[in-house]
């Protein structure tokens, strides 16, 4: 089993502007076609959607909500209604904050045997008015040149970094918008398209087994 990290150890944005019809719609039109592309890099099969919900003006209500897709796939031109009906009652002007696109991608260890893993990276969507905000995170050491340990393990990074870049390389195209690097974090931090490589002493990173979930 994979240990996950807290908080991301890597993300890459993008923010589209200026888009013709922004809302829902467009969202998951853009989620469907990234989707497209991590689920080819075996990085991210969507099952599931999460959303907050909030008020303008307000802020966040402290409500959650959760549509696993089944058979539904992202382009279904029903799944923004689906998810609008989830409005909480009470809550008529209630509106729906960044989703989470929640599903499972595989690894490779450093035997080269494939391995499922749940929210191996995870991909957010949060439409605007007039634009659309996309995420991708990362959360797990096989991304970078050393574990959590700060163990380097340079079999596993090469199984699998290369298929994390290649995917963002492709998302770029698709986009039409260079990625943005997200702000580091205690656990690495995004740079071009992989995480930046660890300061080694003594042939070791840092532990970051402290603040790590096993």
């Amino acid at each position: 089993m994979l240990m996950r990290a807290l908080r991301e150890s890597g993300s890459w944005s993008w923010n589209l502007e200026d888009v013709t019809k922004p809302g829902l719609e467009f969202a998951f039109m853009t989620a469907a076609r990234m989707c497209g592309v991590l689920e080819k890099h075996e990085l991210l099969v969507p099952s599931s959607l999460e959303w907050a919900w909030f008020r303008t003006g307000r802020g966040g209500l402290g409500i959650h909500s959760r549509l696993d897709l089944g058979t539904r796939s992202l382009d279904d031109p029903a799944l923004p209604d689906a998810l609008r009906a989830c409005r909480p009652n009470g809550h008529p002007r209630a509106e729906i904050g960044g989703i989470l696109v929640l599903g499972s991608g595989a690894w490779f260890d450093a035997a080269g045997e494939r391995h499922g893993e749940y929210r191996l990276v995870e991909l957010m969507v949060a439409p605007d008015e007039t634009d659309l905000w996309v995420e991708l995170c990362v959360h797990h050491d096989v991304w970078g040149q050393c574990d959590f340990r700060g163990e380097p393990h340079p079999a596993i990074h090469a199984a699998n970094a290369p298929r994390l870049a290649s995917a963002l390389q492709e998302l770029v195209q698709v986009l039409g918008a260079e990625a943005e690097p997200g702000e580091p974090t205690y656990y690495g931090r995004a740079e071009g398209y992989g995480l930046e490589a660890p300061e080694i002493i003594d042939g070791r990173g840092p532990d970051l087994t402290d603040a790590v979930l096993g």
